[in-house]
C-alpha cells in the first residue's frame, strides 16, 4: 500500500483543492480522505456519514504495510494527459525514441500520452500501430497513438479507419502536414464520426507560407525573409468548422495560434459544432518577439505570433473555448536546431517544462485557478479521447501527480533525447515531486 499524507488534493470536477490523506492499494485509489469535510462533520455542520468506500475503514487500512509519501506544501493531482506529442519512433529516434520520450513525460507529471502519427513509416497501417503501442506497454504510463488520416500522410487516400479504430488507434491526424482537399476532409471527418473518434487537424495552408516557423511579421522582417501569414491557420480553420457542422465530426483544431483562430472555434462551438482546440504552453507564453531573441529554438509550427494573439489564447483557455492544454513536444537534435533559420526544423520539446508554464502563465498571474489548471491539462483530454484518468476518485486507477508548485528550478537538464527548448536558462515555479501510473511511483525527484 501507498499512503500519501499531508497535501493538499486538486479536484477539477468539483473546482476544490482541499487537504487529504490518499491510500493505494496495488492500481486502485481506496480511499481519500478529505479532511475539509472531517472538520466539517466533527463541528456538527455535516452530520451525514457517508458509506465506506474502498476497504472497510481505516483501521484496516492501518494494519497494512505501507509506504508512506509526505506531501507536505504539495499539490496532488490527477495524472497529466498530452494529446499532442511527437516520440519520432520509428523512423527519427536520434531524436526520441518512446522509452525516451516517456522519461520526459513521467518527469513533466503526465501519466497519458497521445502520439502523433507522422513517423517513419506513418502510422497508416496496423503494423506500424501495434509496433508504437506494444513499446509503449514498456514504459510504465499510459502511451496511445493516433494513426493518419491518408496513406502517407500525401491527402489522397483515406487510411482504413476501421482497422486501424479496432487495433487500437485512439484518433486520427495528418499532425505536421495540413490537408487541403475539401473532399477529401469531408470523407475523413464522415468515416471520424462513423467510428467515433477524434480527428485533428494541422491548420497552416502553404499558399500563404514562404517560410514556415516564423510569424509574417515582425520576425519575418527581422530576418529578410517571408513567413507565415495568419491566413494560413485562419482559412482552414474557418473551413474545418464549417464542414464539422456538416458532418458531425468531433474536431481538433490544433496547436492554436490566432486571435481569428480563437474566435472562430468560439463561434463553432455557439454554433453546435462538436469541435475543440489545442493551446500549447509557448503560444501562451511567447510572442514572436521570442523568435528574435532565442532564434531556431523559438522555431515551431505554427508560429509564435503577436501579443494580441496571445492574450486570446488565454481568454480562450479562460472561457472554455480552448478544451486542451498540449505541448506538441517536437524534439530535434542540435545539429538540426543549428542551421539557419531557413532551414533549420520546426518545434520545440515541451513535456518537462508545461505544468511549470501553465503555473507561471496563468495560475500565478490569475488567469486560471488550478483546478480550471487541471481540467484542461488531465480532466478534458482524457474525455475527449476516451482515456482513463483525469479525476482522482475511490475505486478508480491511481493515476496521479504530486508537485510543490512555489519551488523553483532552473530549465537545463531534460530527460529527453533533445534539448530543443527556448526556455533553457529561465527559473521556473512548479517541480514534480512524484508521478504515479496504476498505483506505482514511476518518477520520482
Amino acid at each position: 500500500m501507498l499512503i500519501i499524507k499531508n497535501g493538499k488534493v486538486i479536484d477539477p470536477v468539483a473546482d476544490r483543492v482541499y487537504p487529504a490523506d490518499l491510500y493505494i492499494e496495488n492500481d486502485t485509489m481506496v480511499k481519500i480522505v478529505d479532511h475539509d469535510k472531517e472538520r466539517a462533520e466533527q463541528d456538527g455542520k455535516n452530520p451525514a456519514v457517508e458509506p465506506e468506500s474502498g476497504l472497510a475503514g481505516m483501521d484496516n487500512i492501518k494494519n497494512l504495510a505501507a509506504e508512506v509519501f509526505d506531501a507536505k506544501g504539495m499539490l496532488i493531482a490527477p495524472g497529466l494527459a498530452d494529446t499532442h506529442v511527437h516520440f519520432r519512433d520509428p523512423g527519427f529516434t536520434y531524436k526520441e525514441d518512446i522509452l525516451s520520450g516517456a522519461q520526459a513525460a513521467k518527469k513533466g507529471g503526465y501519466t497519458q500520452i497521445v502520439l502523433m502519427a507522422n513517423t517513419k513509416p506513418c502510422v497508416d497501417q496496423v503494423e506500424t500501430l501495434q509496433y508504437v503501442l506494444q513499446k509503449g506497454a514498456q514504459t510504465g504510463i499510459h502511451i496511445h497513438s493516433c494513426a493518419n488520416v491518408t496513406m502517407g500522410m500525401a491527402g489522397k487516400e483515406l487510411v482504413n479507419m476501421e482497422q486501424l479504430s479496432e487495433a487500437g488507434a485512439v484518433g486520427f491526424t495528418d499532425d505536421g502536414v495540413p490537408i487541403l482537399s475539401e473532399e477529401m476532409v469531408t470523407k475523413a471527418m464522415e468515416q471520424a464520426a462513423f467510428y467515433h473518434k477524434p480527428i485533428s487537424f494541422h491548420e497552416e495552408d502553404p499558399e500563404y507560407i514562404q517560410n514556415n516557423g516564423v510569424n509574417a511579421g515582425k520576425a519575418a522582417a527581422f530576418y529578410g525573409i517571408g513567413g507565415s501569414k495568419r491566413d494560413a491557420e485562419i482559412t482552414m480553420i474557418e473551413r474545418d468548422i464549417r464542414l464539422a457542422l456538416q458532418t458531425g465530426a468531433t474536431v481538433v483544431i490544433q496547436h492554436i495560434s490566432t486571435k481569428e483562430g480563437v474566435e472562430l472555434v468560439r463561434k463553432g462551438k455557439a454554433a453546435g459544432a462538436d469541435v475543440h482546440a489545442e493551446a500549447t504552453p509557448h503560444h501562451f507564453t511567447l510572442t514572436e518577439d521570442a523568435v528574435i531573441a532565442k532564434g531556431t529554438l523559438a522555431k515551431m509550427n505554427p508560429p509564435l505570433r503577436e501579443e494580441e494573439d496571445r492574450q486570446a489564447i488565454i481568454e480562450g483557455l479562460q472561457d472554455g473555448t480552448i478544451d486542451l492544454i498540449a505541448t506538441d513536444h517536437a524534439p530535434h537534435s542540435k545539429e538540426e536546431k543549428e542551421k539557419p533559420i531557413t532551414e533549420a526544423p520546426s518545434g520545440i520539446i515541451g513535456l518537462e517544462t508545461a505544468l511549470s508554464l501553465g503555473i507561471r502563465e496563468l495560475v500565478q498571474k490569475g488567469r486560471l485557478t488550478y483546478p480550471q489548471l487541471i481540467q484542461r491539462m488531465s480532466t478534458a483530454p482524457c474525455a475527449l479521447y476516451g482515456l482513463q484518468g483525469g479525476t482522482l476518485e475511490e475505486g478508480k486507477t491511481a493515476d496521479l501527480v504530486i508537485f510543490d508548485p512555489e519551488e523553483i528550478w532552473r530549465v537545463q537538464e531534460f530527460a529527453s533525447k533533445s534539448a530543443n527548448s527556448p526556455f533553457i536558462g529561465e527559473e521556473l515555479p512548479g517541480v514534480v515531486h512524484a508521478t504515479i501510473c496504476g498505483g506505482q511511483i514511476v518518477y520520482r525527484k
